[in-house]
């Protein structure tokens, strides 16, 4: 079995010091610092292109392998920035909405490609990272698992927080949410 762990993009700079793409601020780093010694030793680093997806792999700890381009989670007249952020149920919208909605089942399958290629890059019970955003990890995790209960995975991911999912046989066959506050938690 080979192991797939996806998340969500460490913290960014605000205001006039955001800059293009959006860079890592000073606790970002920090944060996804914390986050790569919990998550061990991967064998493929797959990030998106945003300047933020690859420094958040790199201030974990990695040498990302590959940089892709991927299309935005956020279609036109289907799914407008951060409306996930007002859904009672982010995942079991993201679910409703690929069934009935092209457009964003396109774009949820084309992260499930690339994650399934990052995967599949790694040897027999070897990991693979993909460092994403908000708006785009949420629809391809459904994606990757649509018979999941997706009511009872909660909110939509916040910085640094995913998901760890098994693949074997050719596909995804479980998948264990990850919450950056829940491992806080646990440290304290």
């Amino acid at each position: 079995m080979r192991k797939l762990e996806v998340r969500r993009h460490s913290l960014t700079k605000k205001g006039p010091m955001r800059g293009r793409g959006s860079h890592l601020s000073g606790d970002g780093v920090a944060l996804a610092r914390a986050v790569g010694a919990l998550i061990g030793p991967v064998d493929h680093v797959l990030v998106g292109p945003l300047p933020r997806h690859l420094e958040t792999a790199i201030a974990m700890g990695y040498a990302v392998d590959d940089v892709v381009e991927w299309p935005s989670g956020y279609v036109p007249g289907v799914v407008e920035h951060h409306d996930q952020w007002r859904w009672p149920a982010p995942f079991a919208r993201y679910a409703e909405l690929i069934r009935v909605q092209p457009a964003l089942a396109d774009v949820a399958d084309a992260h499930r490609r690339l994650w399934t290629r990052a995967v599949q890059a790694v040897p027999e019970g070897g990991t693979a990272l993909v460092i994403s955003s908000g708006g785009a990890v949420e629809p391809a995790l459904v994606a990757c698992v649509p018979e999941a209960d997706h009511a009872s995975w909660g909110a939509p991911f916040s910085h640094c927080d995913g998901a760890r999912l098994s693949y074997a046989a050719g596909r995804f066959v479980d998948v264990a949410l990850d919450r950056v506050a829940d491992q806080s938690a646990d440290r304290s």
